[in-house]
């Protein structure tokens, strides 16, 4: 499948090496390349840059928002909550209209500082803004509730363990579940239409709690039923 990650964070990153290790073609887009490529401090999450990361991983391609979105089949919303709606107005309504978006990101607000707040909760959610603002998008919330590591190496933990997924369009979200399979999720459930991921966001505050906790994000939940 012709893969488009938008965003060059710990969770693009991760996302496109083990995307490319399956046997997917994998384009990363950024706002632009060259500056991505020539930044040398390290990335907001602590990471090294993009560049070195780049460097062992040759295959996977560095594009534009616009170029990702517009030679995929799917596309992967791995931004910072904050920019996602630029994010996708840079990718393109015309190049996202009709595919798949999975929508891994977080409406966190760290303007107080930490533990960070969200900035839409309750009665709505970022993978419904992003639904309608893009409305020809077949928007899957999923992987919001994982860190990085996870999201592609689930087997690292030594239980089963549960991951979701919402949105308006079944056909959408099989197509996500089987990719979620893929990347080894043995556990996923379907919570229902997009509203549904005003709840996978609001476990945020529970799930910073729960790292501080235990001193790590190598953690997931597992729901008993």
């Amino acid at each position: 499948m012709q893969i488009g990650i938008l965003g060059t964070g710990m969770v693009g990153r991760a996302l496109a090496g083990r995307l490319h290790e399956l046997g997917h073609s994998v384009t990363v887009g950024t706002r632009d390349p060259g500056a991505t490529l020539a930044r040398s401090e390290p990335d907001r999450g602590g990471g090294a840059p993009f560049r070195a990361w780049a460097a062992e991983h040759p295959q996977v391609r560095l594009a534009t928002f616009a170029e990702a979105a517009a030679g995929a089949e799917l596309v992967v919303n791995a931004s910072n909550g904050h920019a996602s709606l630029e994010v996708l107005r840079a990718a393109g309504a015309d190049h996202l209209a009709g595919k798949v978006l999975v929508d891994a990101a977080n409406p966190l607000d760290f303007s107080t500082g930490f533990p960070p707040t969200l900035f839409v909760k309750d009665t709505d959610s970022l993978g419904e803004q992003l639904q309608r603002t893009f409305p020809e998008v077949r928007v899957v919330k999923a992987l919001n509730t994982l860190t990085a590591s996870l999201m592609v190496e689930p087997q690292a933990l030594p239980g089963e363990s549960t991951v979701f997924v919402c949105g308006n369009d079944a056909v959408a979200k099989q197509v996500v579940t089987d990719l979620l399979v893929e990347l080894g999720h043995t556990d996923v459930l379907d919570l229902g239409d997009i509203t549904a991921a005003r709840g996978t966001e609001m476990y945020l505050p529970l799930w910073l709690r729960l790292m501080g906790a235990l001193g790590t994000g190598t953690f997931n939940i597992r729901v008993v039923r």
